[in-house]
């Protein structure tokens, strides 16, 4: 692990770069807002238009995007080690497809914001369940395992996905598409998903010396007496359910659980006592 200086001005800097970042959403936009505008609004709730468009709009929708790109990047950081696999990302094993059904599903039948983010969240922890049942064999499942189950849940879930949109009425296509590549115009109250950020974080940094000794393989980590088979249905349930709660807020948005872990990892090294908090930061 990197030295307990470089560790802390790592986090400092990828912190101060995601305060920038979402000063910068609160600012530029259609309506552009100075700095000091967006301060005054923060600070002393100011009114004006400036002052809606902060608290109402920006504010909430960075807030979850931050929130959602760190769900996204904390889980490809974790399905990474799980799998031993350094194209895996949130999406591989089907969870973003069955909450593509359920989202869509919802907008064609025109159920509204609610309907769509229950019934995206239904269709995630449907596909969850049923990759992690397929891949239960009888003598459990290994990773390759897992893997292949969830590709193939993911090609039918796109199946699904592709079908929906073949049939769908006219008027409804176009936020079926918005909400597959990602939306964040429907954001309400960010506190839900970002204390949902926080726990899936402090779920997970407890057992960062155990994810260490997991990448080096699953022998060497039982060897070491870390228990494999708790330990791997453990992580799938917690990438599992911070991947269901960033797309059901946020909708599909690729690459960031890929690439962001392997970007940090450039930086921090491969050590997940600092790759997780590091991951989160960035992907925010």
């Amino acid at each position: 692990m990197p030295t307990r200086r470089r560790a802390l001005l790592i986090l400092a800097a990828l912190a101060g770069l995601s305060q920038l970042s979402i000063a910068l959403a609160l600012m530029v936009g259609s309506i552009p807002i100075s700095p000091l505008d967006v301060l005054a609004t923060l600070v002393d709730n100011g009114g004006g238009v400036a002052g809606e468009v902060v608290r109402s709009l920006r504010l909430p929708r960075a807030l979850t995007g931050f929130a959602c790109g760190g769900l996204l990047a904390l889980a490809g950081a974790l399905l990474q080690v799980l799998l031993r696999n350094p194209l895996a990302d949130p999406y591989v094993l089907g969870i973003s497809g069955g909450a593509g059904i359920g989202a869509l599903l919802a907008i064609i039948l025109g159920l509204g914001v609610a309907g769509v983010n229950g019934l995206a969240f239904t269709g995630a922890l449907g596909a969850m369940l049923l990759v992690f049942g397929l891949a239960h064999g009888e003598g459990g499942w290994t990773h390759s395992r897992l893997l292949l189950t969830g590709v193939i849940v993911a090609a039918g879930c796109g199946a699904v996905v592709t079908l929906m949109l073949a049939v769908a009425p006219e008027d409804r296509l176009r936020g079926m598409l918005f909400w597959l590549m990602g939306d964040l115009s429907q954001t309400g109250d960010p506190q839900l998903v970002l204390i949902l950020l926080a726990l899936v974080l402090l779920v997970s940094l407890p057992f960062a010396r155990e994810l260490n000794l997991l990448a080096r393989g699953a022998d060497v980590a039982q060897a070491l007496g870390v228990a494999v088979r708790p330990l791997r249905r453990g992580v799938y349930l917690v990438a599992s359910l911070a991947t269901a709660a960033a797309v059901t807020h946020a909708g599909a948005i690729g690459f960031i659980g890929l690439i962001v872990p392997h970007l940090v990892r450039l930086a921090t090294g491969n050590d997940q006592r600092l790759l997780l908090p590091a991951s989160v930061l960035a992907g925010g």
